[in-house]
C-alpha cells in the first residue's frame, strides 16, 4: 500500500528532529565526559532520566497536551501486544534480512578500526545495543496495539522513573559523592549546571521522538536509522573535535550507510 506524501514527509519530519536531538545528545556527552572532563556517565544519564520524568508529568498533567492513561490500563496493551505476537510470529521477508547484513558487518568493521578501541568497551555497546533493541520492540507493541495503546508521552512518563530507580543507586556505588563534585563544580564554573539542563532537556527529546518514530515506522526500522545515525555522528564528531579516524573505520561506516539504503529499498519493495 502506497503512503501517502503528507504521512511520508511527517514520517521525514520525525526522523530528522530524532536525529537532530539524538546526534546533540551526543556530541554534547562527549564535550561532557571527554573534553569537559565530567566523567560521571552514570549520574549523566540519571540526569537525563530525571529530567523525562519531570518534562512528561508537566506536559501531561499540567499542560493536558494529550490525556493521562492510568498505569493499570496501561499494562493491557503489553500483555495483548506480546500474546498476539507469539501466536502471529510476524517475520520480516527474506530480503530484509539479507539488507541488514552489511549494516552490522559496516558497524563491526568500522569499531575495529576506531583508533580508541577496547575489547571490553565494545562488548558494553554490544550489551547495550541488545537491550536497546529489546526496548524498542517492547515500546513499538506497547504504541502500536490494535487494544487499548499508550500513546508516546505516556509511556515516557512511565519507563522514566523506573530507570532512575535503576541509576540512582548505581550512580551513589559506583560514582562515589557525584553530587557533591558537580555542586562543587557548579560554584566554580555555572556553565556545567547549565549544560547538565541543556543536555538533560534534550535528552527528553530524544527519547519523545524516539518512540513517535517507532510508532510510525517499525522497531527494526528504528535499529538500523540508529545505526546510521551513529555514522552520522561520528562524521559531526571527527569535523568538531577533529578525532583521528582510519581507512578501515571510513570503510565500515560507508558499508553502514549502504546497508541503509538497500535496507530501505527493500521495506519499500516489501509494501
Amino acid at each position: 500500500m502506497k503512503v501517502p506524501l503528507s504521512g511520508r514527509l511527517f514520517t521525514f519530519g520525525l526522523i530528522t528532529c530524532w536525529y537532530s536531538s539524538n546526534i546533540g545528545v551526543l556530541l554534547l556527552n562527549k564535550y561532557l565526559l571527554s573534553n569537559y572532563g565530567f566523567r560521571y556517565p552514570i549520574f549523566l544519564t540519571l540526569c537525563h532520566m530525571l529530567a523525562c520524568s519531570l518534562l512528561s508529568y508537566i506536559a501531561i498533567s499540567w499542560l493536558k497536551v494529550v490525556p493521562l492513561q492510568t498505569a493499570v490500563g496501561a499494562t493491557t496493551p503489553f500483555f495483548t501486544a506480546v500474546f498476539a505476537y507469539l501466536m502471529t510470529l510476524k517475520r520480516e521477508g527474506w530480503l530484509t534480512y539479507i539488507t541488514l547484513v552489511p549494516v552490522v558487518t559496516g558497524v563491526m568493521i568500522a569499531s575495529g578500526g576506531e583508533p580508541s578501541f577496547h575489547l571490553f568497551g565494545f562488548l558494553m555497546c554490544v550489551g547495550a545495543t541488545a537491550a536497546r533493541a529489546l526496548k524498542t520492540v517492547l515500546q513499538g507493541v506497547l504504541l502500536s496495539s490494535e487494544a487499548e495503546k499508550l500513546n508516546s508521552m505516556n509511556l515516557l512518563m512511565y519507563m522514566a522513573p523506573v530507570a532512575v530507580a535503576f541509576l540512582l543507586p548505581a550512580a551513589i556505588i559506583m560514582e562515589e559523592d557525584v553530587v557533591g563534585i558537580t555542586i562543587a563544580l557548579a560554584r566554580d564554573d555555572s556553565k556545567i549546571l547549565w549544560l547538565l539542563i541543556f543536555n538533560s532537556a534534550l535528552a527528553y527529546f530524544v527519547n519523545l521522538t524516539n518512540f513517535l518514530v517507532t510508532k510510525h515506522t517499525s522497531a527494526l526500522t528504528l535499529q538500523v536509522l540508529g545505526n546510521a545515525k551513529g555514522a552520522v555522528a561520528v562524521v559531526i564528531s571527527i569535523l568538531i573535535f577533529r578525532n583521528p579516524v582510519s581507512v578501515t573505520g571510513m570503510l565500515g561506516y560507508t558499508l553502514t550507510v549502504i546497508g541503509v539504503i538497500l535496507y530501505s529499498e527493500a521495506k519499500k519493495r516489501s509494501k
